[in-house]
């Protein structure tokens, strides 16, 4: 008997031109919480944050680009990759956490919604084509792929786009050395419906939200410089360490517990497509995960990663991820028909989430 299954017909992703290496911080004035000018030399700094991340470099957007413009470009790539009509679309969900920065201007514009705004860029005129935006996190992109797949499997919808894109850059401390962290991108993916009679495409998923103990570690926050502090504006701010604790700790529950709902092995998983957030977090998090099957030696390749060079830019990291991966531009990793990816990530609120994939 066939049943409906969610499949990704097509990718795209745009990575911008701008690059920022570890050195152009080295002229940054970087404090602690309190005011206080931190008492060790920026080159100390920058090279201990490249030590514990393994980011040495990252890419802004170009000052005339908006969030939506980064989000139009993966959008674009995405249906020409599916070869869809767009007028077609049943949904255009995007995912975001600041709306459309400007530069030098942290305060957030989320009407009217990204999505909508994408949807004219577009030029796509069917009112059936709803259009709206996800605020979930880091996670948005992985959570808006499962509401897609709710949408697809009810029979609601044949043929759905979905966006992340972030500019961190514009909500950033620049007096704050976490600020090293964040990067703009923009991915997307089209779903299609497809009648299968073997499981295919989204074959399951699971998330989690742990606010009442874990809300604030990633939260909106005065500048450590107290004349930025003195105008009001909030950028994005975080307890780096009990977050990389809480990840640690959970998202490879998380991941078990997604692949137990579908009675499948660590072992069956090809590649884990994890959020992009620090490279030694995730190391630790794969780690984690296999020793949770008792298992040491963890298969090579098993995790392409993208944070050394792109960094961290939330939403988008795992559908640019996704998009280099099913367009073959990451060296040493191929995937195949029948093959298992794990989609996952972590972030503000706290939400965890992750998506089982089998390739047609």
């Amino acid at each position: 008997m066939k049943k409906i299954y969610s499949l990704i017909t097509g990718t795209g992703s745009y990575v911008p031109s701008k690059v920022v290496k570890n050195d152009d911080f080295l002229n940054y004035d970087f404090l602690e919480s309190t005011g206080e000018k931190i008492d060790k030399e920026n080159r100390e700094i920058v090279d201990k944050f490249e030590e514990i991340t393994t980011i040495s470099e990252r890419r802004y957007a170009e000052d005339h680009q908006l969030t939506s413009d980064l989000a139009l470009i993966a959008a674009e790539q995405a249906i020409e990759s599916a070869g869809i009509d767009r007028e077609e679309l049943d949904y255009v969900i995007l995912a975001h956490n600041f709306g459309e920065t400007q530069p030098n201007d942290t305060r957030i514009d989320i009407l009217p919604t990204l999505a909508s705004r994408v949807k004219a860029k577009l030029g796509i005129r069917s009112p059936q084509a709803i259009a709206y935006d996800i605020l979930y996190g880091c996670p948005g992109w992985v959570q808006a792929l499962i509401q897609a797949d709710y949408y697809i499997r009810s029979g609601d919808a044949k043929k759905i786009l979905v966006i992340g894109a972030d500019v961190l850059s514009r909500i950033s401390d620049p007096h704050d050395r976490d600020s090293m962290i964040y990067a703009d991108g923009a991915g997307a993916a089209i779903v299609e419906a497809v009648e299968s009679e073997t499981p295919v495409g989204i074959i399951g998923h699971n998330s989690r939200s742990d606010s009442m103990d874990y809300v604030n570690l990633l939260h909106m926050g005065y500048s450590y410089d107290r004349e930025l502090a003195d105008k009001k504006d909030l950028y994005l701010k975080m307890n780096g360490r009990r977050l990389y604790q809480y990840a640690l700790e959970n998202v490879p529950k998380a991941i078990k517990s997604g692949l137990d709902k579908l009675k499948l092995h660590v072992n069956d998983v090809k590649k884990v497509l994890i959020h992009q957030a620090n490279g030694k977090m995730d190391d630790a998090i794969l780690k984690r995960l296999f020793k949770l099957y008792n298992i040491n030696d963890i298969p090579e390749s098993v995790m392409p990663m993208t944070i050394s060079w792109l960094g961290n830019s939330s939403v988008a990291t795992v559908p640019t991820l996704l998009d280099m991966v099913m367009r073959g531009k990451m060296n040493g990793h191929s995937i195949s028909s029948g093959d298992n990816l794990v989609l996952t990530s972590v972030g503000a609120g706290m939400n965890i989430n992750s998506v089982i994939y089998r390739m047609p």
